[in-house]
């Protein structure tokens, strides 16, 4: 069993939902542990010039100073990309800042703890970057409690209040008054799920509780509603069984309450809020024990509190991204295939839009000021240094 958390555990796609960078919360993925030797780093190199018109719909841009899967991309308020962790066998501090204006990579400074997997990284309010709990050790299991933050002005990082339980695998929502809300993941006994929650305030650098869920879970889904309370849906429990049950935090009165299930359950799954303040659930694992991904997908209605199917995608996916585009559609990447999608809210279905120009899972996806998503690292018989990015206006 402690092999089976070991394998969820240090997987994390971000892309946070509470993170600027995109509309959903980043999947923390149940998946294969990482390989055990990493390639060698390769240096950042200047990208191809960006094309004019009848261009490709992918189109590589510089690589990353390490290659590196299973990490957390945030973007900053100057449009840079902040990438962190986890460069393996073994994790790494290191961190670096992806520049869209000349689409090269520069190494940063590195975080206080170099044994972080299954961590998250939020945008706060000043620009700022909270880096929470995570696993401590591959060996062991062990999680932590520890969190820090990253001053973009400096370059550097800086130790921040520890939370009340250690966890790995867990969510981190911003919400409306800039405090961050934390739920379940792993933690106490290594084959353990939390339903514990917690707050943290960024005035005092301290944490409080925020109750517990309904259900304790690990690798699901947290979505910030227009009305400022939180959608937590599937994930697994202890036993790494898919959940299908949804529920909902009112940071107002700081209590939870259950909402519908979906129609199906899963984890590793993608979640992102829609332009009309539905959520799109897409894809996952019904069972960790097998890699066996779905292509359905659901909406949630946050006013009757209902979820109903929608189109379903071309291809099965997990451990993917799922990136809200500026005209409201949404991209889909990842899962080791070279096909990419995109979801049309209007017709409640799914259109190819082009192969990548590297196949890779555990990869992050920002999306930048400019309209274009960076899709970074990741694993493809080996760590990824490479990135691309997506036009949407070449796309479908």
């Amino acid at each position: 069993m402690r092999s089976s958390l070991l394998r969820v555990a240090i997987t994390i796609v971000v892309t946070l939902i509470g993170v600027a960078c995109t509309s959903a919360t980043s999947p923390t993925p149940m998946a294969t542990p990482p390989p055990s030797e990493a390639p060698a780093a390769t240096s950042s190199s200047t990208p191809p010039a960006m094309p004019d018109d009848d261009t490709p719909t992918w189109i590589e841009t510089g690589n990353m100073v390490t290659p590196r899967d299973a990490h957390t991309a945030t973007l900053l308020l100057d449009g840079t990309v902040l990438v962190t962790s986890a460069a393996y066998p073994e994790t790494s501090a290191s961190a670096e800042l992806y520049d869209p204006g000349s689409g090269t990579w520069a190494a940063t400074g590195s975080m206080d703890d170099p044994f972080r997997a299954a961590y998250t990284a939020t945008l706060l309010l000043d620009g700022t970057v909270l880096v929470a709990a995570g696993g401590s050790s591959f060996a062991d299991g062990g999680q932590l409690a520890s969190a820090e933050l990253y001053d973009p002005g400096r370059g550097a990082w800086t130790a921040t209040g520890s939370l009340f339980m250690a966890r790995g695998g867990h969510t981190a929502t911003l919400l409306p008054d800039g405090r961050v809300l934390v739920t379940g993941g792993w933690g106490g006994d290594p084959e353990g799920t939390l339903a514990a929650a917690e707050l943290y305030d960024p005035s005092s650098g301290t944490w409080a509780t925020a109750g517990s869920m309904v259900d304790a879970r690990a690798g699901h889904m947290a979505t910030l509603l227009p009305d400022g309370t939180v959608l937590v849906a599937g994930g697994s429990d202890h036993a790494f069984n898919a959940l299908a049950s949804a529920e909902l935090y009112d940071p107002g009165s700081g209590s939870w309450a259950a909402t519908g299930a979906m129609t199906e359950a899963r984890a590793g799954h993608m979640a992102t809020l829609l332009a009309d303040g539905t959520v799109l659930i897409a894809g996952g694992l019904s069972s960790s024990s097998v890699y066996d991904p779905l292509a359905s997908a659901e909406l949630y209605d946050p006013g009757s509190g209902s979820w109903t199917g929608t189109g379903a995608m071309i291809d099965a996916r997990a451990d993917s991204t799922a990136t809200r585009l500026p005209d409201g559609r949404v991209l889909v990447v990842g899962s080791y295939l070279g096909a990419a999608e995109v979801y049309d809210p209007g017709s409640r279905s799914w259109t190819a839009t082009g192969d990548v120009t590297s196949r890779r899972r555990h990869a992050t996806a920002t999306l930048l000021l400019n309209g274009k998503v960076l899709v970074a690292g990741g694993n493809s018989s080996g760590q990824l240094a490479s990135a691309e990015l997506y036009d949407p206006d070449s796309g479908t």
